[in-house]
């Protein structure tokens, strides 16, 4: 039996990982305001978590909180810089000037470009057979967006999903210390790429192609204001590490769930219209995004009682997305749930940029795999990323015919 009173979200290990929900079923039906070691919350029911996302009095500013976790260092100047873990009137700004790259019209093209980059790689999925349909696919389609939009040359790619491994993996709850080491590494190498790529762009803005979004970043104002060189670059990290691992981990995660759940993956095929209430579903029930965070800017009633201003919380997606007091069945998977108020891309003034460019790549990517594919299968053992914060595969070997 779990020893509820005893789980510290700072000192979970691989298990935990592996399969987080029985772990989270009992905190949110036992504890569901948990206290850790550190005097943190974490949070596990569905209305908690909603109600912190919507607050405009929970800060997402962690200046002082990475300081103390990362010191001065390539990781702390990124994850202080970039939209995610600031608050207005900052991120108003930078949000609004970021959001010149998702407007309808660019969106419109990214529509076309997924549909031809999807087609591409399931014809190269096709000459394979058998594949790591992680390596061979689902990595793949965001780090060819991605590359788009910020303007990439096709010899950096195969970094992309590194960098953003190693920037993410350091904001799990244990870091070790050649795993934060990674992630500054990733934050350089990174951090000098696109100062190149920007200044090049910006010398030479007639030279964007279609689907890139960097000229905006760079020449775009709001208020008079533009982006710095440095808020330039963090923010371009910030997009691939948004747009990249998730992207990846909702189609592996998808592809993962289906096979477990040969009902559900026949009921798609005999109706693919179902593939926009699949794809909420895939991220209710497997969210790419497990863990948030908040500072309590003032006091917060929560369904425990009254949280004091000043206290660190984690929200747990994960948890919340399979709350049964909002989903019936929560462990159950189901295509055609109906409403399904899922949270993976959060609520609130922090709401996904890219929720709808990420929803159309899973749409196209899923659909087309599992139209072209019907008796896709599992050859293998699959494997985890070894991340709490973040929930995706590492390996999923498969084969389509």
């Amino acid at each position: 039996m779990l020893d509820i009173a005893a789980f510290d979200l700072n000192a979970i290990g691989p298990e935990f990982i592996e399969d987080p929900h029985p772990t989270l079923h009992a905190l949110r039906a036992q504890d569901p305001v948990h206290r850790n070691a550190d005097g943190s919350l974490y949070l596990t029911r569905y209305d908690d978590v909603l109600k912190v996302y919507q607050s405009r009095d929970m800060l997402s500013d962690k200046t002082e909180a990475f300081g103390e976790k990362f010191g001065r260092c390539p990781l702390h100047t990124h994850h202080t810089t970039s939209l995610i873990f600031n608050d207005p009137p900052y991120h108003t700004t930078v949000r609004k000037l970021i959001s010149g790259a998702f407007t309808p019209r660019k969106l419109a093209e990214f529509e076309a470009l997924i549909d031809e980059i999807v087609d591409r790689l399931l014809d190269r999925v096709d000459d394979l057979g058998e594949l790591d349909l992680i390596d061979d696919f689902a990595k793949v389609l965001p780090t060819e967006i991605i590359s788009f939009m910020l303007g990439i040359p096709p010899e950096y790619r195969a970094r992309l999903r590194g960098y953003s491994l190693a920037i993410l993996g350091a904001l799990d709850p244990v870091v070790a210390p050649e795993k934060l080491a990674e992630g500054n590494a990733a934050v350089t190498e990174f951090s000098e790429i696109l100062n190149d790529l920007i200044n090049h762009r910006r010398a030479h803005p007639e030279g964007a192609h279609q689907g890139e979004v960097l000229e905006s970043l760079i020449f775009g104002e709001h208020d008079g204001r533009r982006l710095t060189q440095d808020e330039l670059i963090q923010n371009c990290i910030f997009l691939l590490n948004a747009g990249h691992e998730t992207t990846t981990s909702l189609v592996g995660n998808a592809v993962g769930t289906l096979l477990d759940w040969p009902d559900q993956h026949r009921l798609l095929l005999d109706d693919p219209t179902l593939i926009a209430p699949a794809v909420e579903e895939f991220l209710r029930i497997e969210s790419p995004l497990q863990i948030g965070n908040r500072l309590a800017g003032e006091d917060i009633a929560l369904s425990t009682g009254v949280v004091p201003k000043g206290t660190y919380i984690h929200t747990s997606i994960a948890a919340a997305n399979r709350d049964p007091a909002v989903f019936e069945n929560p462990d159950v998977v189901n295509i055609t749930r109906k409403p399904n108020r899922q949270i993976a891309f959060i609520t609130g003034i922090h709401v996904c940029l890219g929720a709808t460019l990420a929803r159309v790549e899973g749409r196209v990517a899923i659909g087309k795999l599992v139209k072209r594919f019907p008796k896709i299968a599992q050859t293998g053992p699959r494997t985890r990323v070894p991340l709490a914060r973040f929930r995706g595969f590492a390996t999923l070997p498969v084969r389509v015919r």
